[in-house]
């Protein structure tokens, strides 16, 4: 798998009172099942289709995570895609690079998924030929069955100071836009690039905010104004977790506090991240761009990190992410921009191993590679849980016995519904697994839910490792040693 971008910024600021620094259909079988299974699956697949194409007020509408790779033992994508899908309320990812294995494994799911250009190939996307080989390379073939909604080019690219691509940022994505409109991707797709709290030069109070001296008319004006000619979003990462200090870490937390007055406004602050906000939104303001929509494309709290560090655990980690979560969902805003919510991006899905820097840096996860989270708040689904479904034949080799083959076979009493969930699931993501159960396939008859749901849901189980959590399927499913195979379908 790619590396994904690294997630936090060099550059730091800070001031006074804040201490701020610097997201082919599915193989459908001829009438091969019952009138109501065939509608129910319509059902489904239009309500993921509508919860993708409009920006839904509450959590499963606007919470996504940042799905970083820069690990050794994270689980096939095919499983995180399954995992989020069915077990999680999270329906929006960012990936920082164009895995094609991930992005496939997101078809058919309605999940919204943000790809990302790395930053050493913006200078090559100025010239439109590229940009339109970059599209037909990167999206076409994997859209509409996997649901990319947003290409971000670059990332943090002006903090990074590298003269070369800042220059080249707001050309790379006018070509890139222009390529999407060749394609009729425009309406479908838009293009933003995410940066850091680094582009302020000012932040205290939040009224005060402002762009850095000689990037804000040369590069972020003509940024924003591309932003609000094609309706895309502005996209920061403000992470209260760099900037706060031990009187300040209740304030960064969302917990009770003193607040902090903007004597300009004589409104106040309760929270950090609401004066960050408010900083970047004071700034945009300025330039004349305060109709954009805001995106927090990363924000998160590390798990763990030295021994010596303030505020890092897991209990601060939840109450931040969980806080977090209630507050850009609720409508609130922030002082100076009331009413809102905010579209936000948990930094991250797992805990990565091989990130460098102290720590702190590969605890972001929400979740640790074997899917069990690391703390919660709140995304995983009521009946979702991270333990080896309960097994209907146990299957116990005897001590230095031969391991029995096993099944994956739904459960007694299975929703229908869920099942051809099941099957639509499988059958999109891999061909292959279905064949067996077309019109004319050894395995077609008898033409039931449970019958072929029994056979996709095994075969997905039997070519992704038999591990424990591929027969879940929402709690839908278990392992058995009992055979199901017959006639000419062997399972």
């Amino acid at each position: 798998m790619s590396k994904a971008a690294r997630r936090y910024n060099s550059k730091k600021f800070s001031d006074s009172q804040h201490n701020m620094r610097a997201q082919k259909p599915p193989l459908r079988r001829k009438k091969s099942i019952s009138v109501l299974a065939s509608f129910s699956s319509s059902i489904v697949s239009t309500i993921l289709l509508l919860a993708s194409a409009f920006n839904i007020l509450g959590v499963e509408g606007s919470i996504g995570v940042n799905y970083g790779t820069v690990a050794d033992n994270l689980p096939p994508p095919a499983q995180v895609a399954h995992f989020l899908l069915e077990s999680t309320i999270i329906n929006r990812v960012r990936l920082f690079d164009t895995n094609t294995e991930i992005i496939q494994a997101f078809a058919h799911t309605g999940i919204a998924i943000t790809v990302t250009v790395p930053n050493d190939q913006i200078p090559h996307l100025t010239k439109l030929g590229f940009a339109q080989e970059w599209v037909r390379s990167n999206v076409q073939p994997y859209v509409p069955a996997t649901n990319i909604v947003r290409i971000l080019v670059g990332n943090e690219v002006i903090s990074n100071e590298n003269k070369l691509f800042v220059a080249s940022l707001v050309p790379a994505m006018k070509a890139l836009h222009t390529a999407l409109v060749g394609a009729s991707l425009d309406h479908r797709i838009k293009i933003s690039t995410p940066h850091s709290l680094g582009i302020l030069s000012g932040s205290s109070p939040p009224s005060t905010g402002k762009f850095l001296q000689g990037y804000a008319t040369r590069i972020l004006k003509p940024l924003l104004r591309f932003l609000r000619a094609t309706n895309s979003p502005f996209m920061i990462n403000p992470y209260p977790f760099f900037g706060f200090s031990a009187d300040t870490l209740d304030y960064a937390l969302f917990k009770p506090n003193s607040g902090v007055l903007d004597e300009n406004t004589k409104l106040s602050y309760t929270n950090m991240l609401d004066g960050q906000l408010d900083a970047v939104f004071s700034a945009m303001k300025l330039l004349g761009f305060s109709d954009i929509e805001i995106v927090i494309a990363e924000t998160g709290w590390p798990s763990q990190g030295e021994s010596s560090q303030l505020g890092v655990d897991a209990e601060s980690a939840a109450h931040y992410n969980r806080n977090l979560m209630q507050h850009v969902t609720s409508g609130a805003g922030t002082p100076l921009m009331p009413n809102r919510t905010f579209e936000t991006y948990i930094f991250a899905l797992f805990n990565e191993d091989l990130k460098p820097g102290p720590p702190s840096e590969r605890n972001f996860g929400l979740f640790q590679p074997d899917m069990t989270p690391v703390y919660d708040i709140g995304i995983l689904r009521p009946k979702a849980k991270s333990s080896i479904p309960t097994n209907p034949a146990p299957v116990s080799p005897g001590p230095g016995g031969p391991k029995e083959k096993i099944w994956c076979l739904p459960k007694t009493g299975a929703d229908v519904e869920a099942l051809q969930r099941n099957i639509d699931y499988v059958c999109g993501l891999k061909a292959e697994y279905c064949k067996p159960i077309q019109e004319g396939g050894e395995c077609f008859l008898p033409n039931t839910v449970k019958a072929h749901a029994a056979f996709a849901m095994n075969a997905y189980y039997q070519g992704t490792g038999k591990n424990g959590y591929d027969c879940d399927f929402e709690q839908t499913a278990a392992v058995s040693n009992v055979d199901p195979s017959y006639g000419n379908c062997k399972y």
